[in-house]
Order: structure tokens, then sequence, then C-alpha cells
């Protein structure tokens, strides 16, 4: 590891300003949870609190005891405690305010903490209790910051209508322009009905929201086009499945923003949402870029295999069950020649048949794909990845090695409020190392720490910028042909 630049160093060098498009503030649950009980009630605030319980009753667990019941090792010491400076301006919105030209912003949006895991909580009331008085507080301690600094509404996504509510309510009421959306919510599998709350927790599926969920979300991503929002997701794929270790939490978070980016991106593009929702666009957060690059490339090469076209080349009737015969007759498997003989010249007789019982064979039907363009609008353009500043893959959103030569809408995420941001002044010298070693340009790593954040937001609600310390900076970025005729 090598000394970087200071953000003084690395702000002199640049002609355009820094917007980061996920940091973090902490959340203090004792005062927090209060105001929210004034805000919405006591069963917001209690409900909020128990969330929290969850991870300390999984620390207070003996070793032995999460083996037991399967509960993932959770994140301990996971707050600045030597840099109490960062520690303070984390939890008040007005420090960090104060701090931001030093720390090199000049506007951020600002993701919960503890709210990451509010839209998960499972009892339908509470949740939404819970998320209702949360956002109202957050609202509150931002008021009067909003030329530098924009809080994310939560937006729980349970139901469609839960999300519609929220959404309308954070937009009129608060004035709301960023919205966190839940995903891969678990749902009971009914096949595998488990009466103990134990067993219930393993027999799950997860909701990818636009693929085989038992809601249609269509109201709600229309929603989102009328109020000017683009849905982001901040999920979390820890402690289900592969990343479950009771004993190592490193081994648990290693790559689950990625995970569950992966799962609800991929079931947007095939699910036909970016078809339907041309206007729309999606932002994934803190799991980089390097998943979206390779998810990019296994799109096209499964499509190549097992969309429309391909499937026709594969129909058993298409078998020419005569020089299969006079193949195999040739090289002498007598035995594979009778029983094909037996079979009527058929490998697999019964496999014309065996599709599952469905009226669409092609997995992409919903994409309608019938040119390379159709790639880019329904996938490079409208999706947008959360990079933290010191994540060696962000390069490959700008790299040669994507498919039609595209590059990806990788968006500056400084993640400074939680453990792996040591100094909140590393972020912007720690992205700018990719230009010092020659693996981005300059204009990449403009679009990489302000243009693309703008196109996300600003697309989707022109006016998003307006009022804020990058107002006229943004305002070039949307009036440049290519984002005007994403708008119209």
């Amino acid at each position: 590891m090598s000394a970087h630049k200071s953000p003084e160093q690395v702000r002199s060098q640049l002609k355009h300003p820094v917007v980061d498009g996920d940091g973090h503030w902490l959340e203090y649950a004792p005062v927090f949870s209060e105001k929210m009980r004034k805000a919405a009630g006591d069963k917001s605030a209690e409900g909020f609190l128990a969330a929290l319980r969850s991870t300390t009753d999984a620390l207070k667990m003996a070793p032995e005891e999460r083996r037991r019941r399967r509960v993932a090792m959770p994140n301990f010491w996971n707050r600045q405690a030597e840099n109490t400076l960062d520690r303070a301006t984390a939890m008040m919105p007005k420090m960090l305010y104060d701090r931001l030209d030093e720390i090199g912003l000049d506007f951020a949006v600002v993701y919960p903490t503890a709210g990451l895991r509010l839209p998960r909580i499972k009892d339908d009331e509470t949740r939404r209790a819970v998320i209702r008085g949360y956002n109202i507080v957050s609202a509150e301690y931002f008021s009067g910051l909003e030329d530098r600094l924009t809080p994310a509404a939560i937006i729980p996504m349970h139901h469609p209508e839960e999300a519609i509510a929220e959404l309308e309510f954070v937009t009129r009421q608060l004035g709301s322009k960023v919205g966190m959306f839940g995903s891969g919510m678990s749902r009971p599998v009914p096949a595998a009905a488990a009466n103990d709350p134990e067993s219930q927790r393993f027999a799950v599926s997860y909701d990818v929201l636009a693929i085989d969920s038992q809601y249609d979300y269509d109201p709600v991503w229309q929603k989102c086009v009328e109020l000017g929002i683009a849905p982001t997701f901040h999920s979390s794929a820890s402690g289900q499945g592969l990343r479950n270790s009771p004993s190592n939490f490193v081994y648990n978070h290693i790559g689950h923003f990625a995970a569950a980016g992966h799962a609800v991106s991929k079931a947007i593009f095939l699910g036909g949402v970016t078809r339907r929702f041309p206007k729309l666009r999606f932002a994934f957060l803190e799991g980089g870029v390097g998943w979206a690059a390779q998810l990019f490339g296994d799109l096209i090469e499964h499509w190549e295999r097992r969309g429309a076209a391909a499937l026709e080349r594969m129909k058993p009737e298409k078998l020419d069950r005569k020089l299969l015969m006079s193949m195999v007759e040739k090289y002498r498997y007598d035995d594979i020649a009778e029983a094909l003989k037996a079979r009527d010249g058929w490998p697999s007789p019964d496999t014309q048949d065996l599709t599952g019982n469905r009226t669409e064979l092609d997995d992409f039907a919903a994409c309608k794909i019938t040119r390379k363009q159709d790639w880019l609008d329904l996938y490079a353009n409208p999706f947008y990845f959360g990079c933290e500043a010191d994540d060696r893959m962000n390069a490959t959103a700008f790299g040669k090695g994507n498919p039609f030569g595209a590059k990806l809408n990788a968006i500056f995420s400084s993640d400074i409020g939680h453990f792996d941001v040591i100094d909140f002044r590393d972020p912007l010298p720690q992205a700018h190392e990719l230009v010092d070693k020659g693996l981005i340009t300059d204009d990449d790593f403009r679009d990489f720490v302000f243009a693309n954040s703008v196109r996300l937001w600003g697309t989707q609600n022109p006016r998003f910028f307006e009022g804020t310390r990058v107002a006229k900076e943004a305002a070039a970025v949307l009036n440049t042909p290519v984002i005007k005729a994403a708008a119209d």
C-alpha cells in the first residue's frame, strides 16, 4: 500500500465537481428512536430497536449456539474508535456538511446505516410504521443542508401498495429525491411450510421483484417514473446461502452486496422492466462494477445460446435420426444402436415435450432483443453501479473488454461512516489512483465522480440538482444531446 495524494491535491487537478453517490451516516439509536416515537408512535420506535437487536443478539451467542442455529457471524467493532473526529462526523449531518470541502466532496447522497436492515422487517404493520418514522426523522436531520447533502428515504417493497404509499409520502410530504428500495425479501415456500420459527428461517425464497414474484411491481416502477425517483438498491445477501458462516464475518461480507445487486439487476433485465420502462434508471450500490461487467457478458452469451434463435436449433424434432444411427453403426457401438432402434431413433424420446409446461420457452422474451443497440438500451444505459473508492475493479467499467465497447455507469461511492473507510479524507484520493496509474482517463474519472451520478438522478428528475452547490455543472451535463434524448 502506497501513500496517496490529499483531497486538496486531487481537487487542484480537477475541472469538475465531485458527487458522492453513496455515503453513510450513523444514526444514534437512543436518540433517533425517541424521535421516531414522537413522529410515528411506539410501534415505530420499538420496531426500530428490535431490528437493531438482531445483531447484538447474534454477537452475544456462544460460537456453538450460532453454529447450532446457523446464525451468521455479524460485524463487530464496526465503528471508528481511534478516529473519533470521523466517528462524530458520521453521527452529525451538520458536522459532515461543514467538513465536505476537507473531504473533497461538493455534494453527497447519504444512505442509512441502522436503516439498511429496515426493509426486511417481516411483520407488515411494524415494517411500515418503522420505515415511516425513520424517513420522517432522517429528513429532519438533513433539513437546511439540502444544497450539499440529501438523505435517501427507505422504500419498503414487500408489497407494491406499501412501496407506492411510501413513495408518495416521502416525495410529496418530505421532499425526498432519493429512494433506497428493498429487494431480496424472504418469502415462505408454500411446499416447505414449517411451524417453528427456526425452520421458517430456512424454508424461504428471496424475492427479486421482476422474476417469479407473487406480486406485479410494474405499478411501482410507473410511480417512480411519475415522481422522478430512480430506484436504488442497497440490499444485503450476507447470512444467506453460501454467505452464512457462524464464525467468520469477512467470509460472509465479501461479495454480498454484489450478490444482492446481481440478483435484482438480472431479474429487472430478464423480466423486461427496462424494456417496459425505458425512462427509468436503476442503481445497485456498494458491490462495485466488476460483477456487472461479467453479468453483461454472461447475459449476451446466454442469449446467443438460449435465446429464441438458439432454441430453434435445439428442437428435438430437428435431430437427423438416420445420420445418428449411421454414425453409431459406423463406429460399432452396437449396444447404443440396439437401444436407439428400440426408441425409433430417439436418444431420449420424451425430451420433445419436457419443457416445464411453459407456453413461452425463450427466457429473454420479455427483453424483445433484436439488435445490438438493445443491449445498450436495456442494460448498459439504465443501470448504475456504486463503487467504493479503493475497489481495484472500478477500471473495468471503462475498459475495452466490455461487450460492444460499452462503458458501464460506475458511480463514486465513498462509504464514509462505515468501518472500511479508515479516514474520511481517503476515498477521493484512492479513487484518483486509477488515473495516476493510467488505468482510466481524466474523462473517465469525471464520469465516475461526477457525471454518472448526475445522469442517474438528473435524467430521472431534471430538477434534482437545482439549488445545490453543483447546479450549474449538473445542468451542463443534463443538457448534452445524449442525455436530453434519454430524458425525452
